[in-house]
């Protein structure tokens, strides 16, 4: 039984008014349900951010989240019940925070599939960034980190190696190994597992891995680079 179904039939069993009720309920999930709940109820109320959810936004949720066929109408009662549900998305991400605040990677990890929804339409439209600029103020980061969220995701990561590992253009090479070498620390799947983290968060942990290798290979061979505007 996949972790969608166990989610809906404890979701039926209880039967909470919202969605939002069962996530803070006097049961509350373990670790790996709360996660994939928080993720499905953040990227529902992210979806109405702009007013409208397009086949792209949905088939980049697909990807991160490696939804099934047979899982997906489990997940779209979960999709519907956030997405309807009257409680702000700043109350669910105030519980993600509380549930997951002692490893801000998670949250961090969170913040950036969520980027990754926003902007498979092509554009990270301005109700968007404004949503996830609370949910990251709510998650405990300063605008400095924000900012830097922003600039990895509002350009080409195969034009911005040094935004992605967060170093300046001027970094000597023993910087950018050191940049990249901190990122894997904390990024490596295995090593968030290691750590207890959810399963689901590791797994998209595995996206953001393969861009930070993929930067550092291109800064170490000494490829040109080109830097878009955001």
């Amino acid at each position: 039984m996949s972790i969608w179904t166990r989610l809906l039939e404890s979701l039926a069993a209880l039967s909470p008014r919202s969605l939002l009720e069962f996530f803070t309920g006097t049961r509350p999930p373990e670790a790996t349900e709360g996660f994939a709940i928080a993720v499905v109820a953040l990227g529902a109320k992210m979806a109405k951010a702009d007013g409208r959810v397009t086949r792209d936004e949905v088939i980049a949720f697909r990807e991160i989240f490696r939804i099934t066929d047979s899982d997906l109408p489990a997940v779209g009662r979960f999709f519907d019940l956030a997405r309807q549900d009257v409680a702000g998305f700043d109350l669910y991400a105030a519980q993600v925070a509380r549930m997951f605040g002692t490893d801000r990677d998670v949250l961090e990890t969170l913040l950036d599939a969520l980027f990754h929804v926003a902007k498979a339409d092509g554009h990270l439209h301005e109700a968007e960034i404004e949503f996830l600029r609370i949910v990251a103020t709510t998650f405990g980061f300063d605008d400095r980190m924000f900012d830097s969220l922003y600039r990895r995701h509002s350009l080409n990561p195969d034009e911005s190696p040094y935004a992605i590992l967060g170093v300046s253009e001027s970094a000597s090479h023993d910087a950018i190994k050191e940049a990249w070498k901190d990122l894997a620390r904390r990024y490596h799947p295995d090593r968030l597992r290691a750590r207890g983290v959810p399963d689901e968060a590791a797994r998209l942990a595995e996206r953001r891995m393969a861009e930070i290798n993929a930067a550092y290979d291109v800064l170490r061979q000494n490829k040109p680079l080109r830097i878009a505007g955001p």
